[in-house]
């Protein structure tokens, strides 16, 4: 390894530590100032919460042994939510791109169904497969796939014609059209779909859990509005927020392992 490259390597990983000690410099901060502004009284921990009362609430609830169950009732209804959004979205996907006539049918029912606000389904996906868990997965599949579907056959769409022709004078079938020159030409694609479905599936499921749910942590959100206990509120919203922080890396330790493969 020439030095050159050993400098730009070091480069990078000082790169990376700055960005690492600046996120979490500012979040510290953050901390601290809503900390001491509710101690202090310039702002109301009753309509706030602070994170001492937000810590203490968590140890409330994990000396109850409730907010275990809470956390993996969500997090089960939302990956498989986002499983399922994503599987079938990039099936119906391939499948239209296998066949451009029922794709350009289907297009402005694809354009209907993405502008169409999903929550407003909910009430008849209630109706038909009852009030309960799979209603939440439900919600959240029709929230996530459509979206799942549009993006990655654009994708596909966007692959290069000349290079799809070229396949096609080699007499290559459509599968190993997708297979080798498709599939990986819209790996960037695909790994955005799974960024997005990501951030879709916890809009579903909590959305979901605001109407029928009575566990897992939009139903704690709900319910401590309801009672005015605003300390659960914000509990569950910053267990939320981590949670989903760290489903999100997944997908990002997965796209960087792709593109070193690559």
């Amino acid at each position: 390894m020439g030095k050159e490259q050993e400098a730009y390597i070091k480069s990078v990983k000082r790169e990376k530590i700055k960005l690492t000690v600046f996120r979490v410099t500012i979040l510290a901060v953050f901390i601290i100032l809503w900390e001491v502004a509710a101690r202090t009284s310039l702002i109301d921990p009753f309509l706030t919460s602070s994170p001492t009362r937000i810590v203490n609430s968590f140890m409330k609830f994990a000396q109850e042994g409730t907010i275990v169950n809470h956390i993996l009732v969500t997090c089960y209804e939302t990956i498989i939510g986002f499983t399922l959004g994503t599987v079938l979205g990039t099936g119906i996907a391939i499948v239209l791109w296998s066949c451009p006539f029922t794709a350009k049918v289907l297009d402005p029912y694809l354009v209907v169904l993405n502008a169409l606000p999903k929550i407003a389904l909910a009430p008849i996906v209630i109706f038909w497969v009852g009030n309960g868990t799979t209603a939440i997965i439900v919600i959240t599949l029709l929230i996530s796939i459509v979206t799942t579907i549009i993006s990655i056959l654009t994708g596909f769409n966007e692959v290069d014609k000349g290079k799809i022709l070229l396949m096609k004078t080699f007499q290559a079938k459509k599968y190993q059209t997708l297979k080798y020159l498709v599939v990986p030409a819209t790996i960037p694609v695909l790994i955005s779909a799974l960024k997005i479905n990501v951030g879709l599936s916890w809009v579903g499921v909590i959305m979901g859990e605001f109407l029928v749910a009575r566990e897992g942590l939009g139903f704690l959100i709900v319910y401590g509005g309801q009672i005015s206990q605003l300390d659960m509120v914000m509990m569950s919203i910053v267990i939320l927020s981590f949670i989903a922080f760290i489903m999100y890396k997944l997908v990002a330790i997965l796209e960087q392992k792709v593109v070193d493969k690559n």
